[in-house]
């Protein structure tokens, strides 16, 4: 009897008799397909989003205020405000003069509540920046990458307003190489609600694009800067409250803290500038440290910047990416919402064949997902520096050191004149 024969007595089509692995390509080619269709790509944000509004609703998960800030810090701050003038005296007011129009934008929709209408616009910002990373001619990999990374981190990106800051720096680098005045003032717009968006324009190519950005990003913050101070009251108030700033419980330096205190030393936390911040033996030394890291980090840059010598489409990408992730982990201060901007970053750098990122936006994911297991979920061991709570800080700050170091590396061989040949 023939194979074929034997293969139709037993009900099965010839091809498959012949071929019993036959159905492997097709189901390969059918997740390709699914991969690189737009239509996949809506589907799966809409369906995520609307998981995480839900989650941000409904609010029960580990601490359970991850609301509270839209709530109610939002709105008092807007109410201030719309009266001319930025919070005074307000520990928790910490962000630059252009923050305050974020924060009044809710207004621009008045059949909604507060909180709706910022939901609102938040998901708006968020589907900004899935439609210029799915624009043809970019990869997917990067719209994949937000799309299905944002997600991880639960309820909390859409209660709080990263995303927005987000978007301007996606879009500043984007815009970068075409139309560099562009990109120039869009970092600086979201340099003025957060600072680090700047950062998107410490990778351009030396020359004339790197002058038309600055030049640009200082005449778009001299111009919104005037209006802002000639609109409201004390707009540098702010400059009083962030450099009062100390160790936060997630930084890396609030990481060593916690050990420390777990070790026995005379270490606890307490309620400040509207934050969980170490206080105790050692903590001032952290804190002074942390500030040398930052120095040297951006001192790092320069010499990177001074050394580079080869750049591609991408390069602009990878600078900005190291950048946030320098001064990120060397900060006094890592919130889990930082995680946005660099799920955003590292998305921009998978739009282009030519980055260098890959591996560090494998290792950023990792990070996020333990993000939300820190924040919001266990956030009372974290608080508390149980055995748990350390060991989710040590995993999850350890990712961004080995991220930061892996992005510094990969960064400098590709670009810098005295390092080998680029890595694959």
């Amino acid at each position: 009897m023939t194979q074929q024969k034997a293969g139709l007595l037993v009900g099965a089509p010839p091809e498959e008799a012949q071929n019993p692995a036959g159905s492997a390509p097709a189901a390969w080619d059918a997740v390709r397909s699914f991969g690189t269709s737009r239509t996949a790509i809506a589907a799966v944000w809409a369906l995520t989003r609307i998981v995480m509004v839900y989650l941000l609703v409904q609010d029960d998960i580990g601490v359970s205020n991850v609301s509270s800030e839209v709530e109610f810090l939002y709105p008092r701050w807007a109410e201030q405000l719309a009266g001319g003038s930025y919070p005074v005296g307000d520990v928790t007011w910490q962000y630059p003069p252009g923050a305050g129009l974020l924060f009044l934008s809710p207004s621009l929709l008045p059949f909604l509540d507060y909180f709706a209408a910022f939901l609102v616009l938040t998901l708006v910002a968020d589907a900004v920046v899935t439609l210029a990373l799915a624009r043809p001619g970019r990869r997917l990999a990067g719209v994949w990458l937000w799309t299905a990374g944002l997600p991880l981190l639960l309820n909390l990106p859409h209660g709080r307003f990263d995303i927005q800051v987000t978007a301007l720096a996606v879009l500043a680098l984007l815009a970068g190489r075409r139309s560099p005045r562009l990109g120039g003032a869009l970092a600086a717009f979201g340099a003025l609600i957060k600072v680090w968006p700047l950062l998107t324009l410490v990778g351009l190519e030396r020359g004339r694009t790197t002058k038309d950005a600055w030049v640009s990003a200082a005449a778009a913050a001299a111009a919104l800067l005037t209006v802002l101070a000639v609109a409201f009251r004390h707009s540098f108030d702010f400059l009083q409250q962030q450099g009062a700033r100390g160790v936060q419980i997630e930084s890396l330096g609030g990481t060593v803290l916690s050990l420390m205190r777990a070790a026995g030393l005379p270490i606890w936390v307490e309620t400040r500038y509207g934050a969980l911040e170490f206080a105790g033996e050692h903590v001032a030394s952290v804190a002074q440290l942390s500030l040398m890291l930052t120095a040297a980090a951006f001192g790092w840059l320069m010499l990177w910047r001074g050394r580079a010598s080869r750049w591609t489409e991408a390069t602009p990408f990878d600078a900005a990416l190291t950048a946030v992730l320098l001064f990120t982990v060397t900060s006094r201060v890592i919130s889990p919402q930082y995680m946005v901007w660099l799920l955003g970053l590292a998305a921009v750098c998978l739009t282009s064949r030519h980055t260098t990122q890959r591996p560090v936006a494998w290792v950023l994911l990792a990070a996020t997902a333990v993000t939300a297991l820190a924040f919001p979920t266990y956030y009372l061991e974290v608080m508390q520096g149980t055995p748990l709570g350390n060991t989710l800080m040590v995993l999850r700050n350890g990712l961004l050191l080995a991220a930061v170091v892996l992005s510094c590396r990969r960064l400098w061989r590709a670009t810098a004149a005295d390092s080998g040949r680029a890595p694959e």
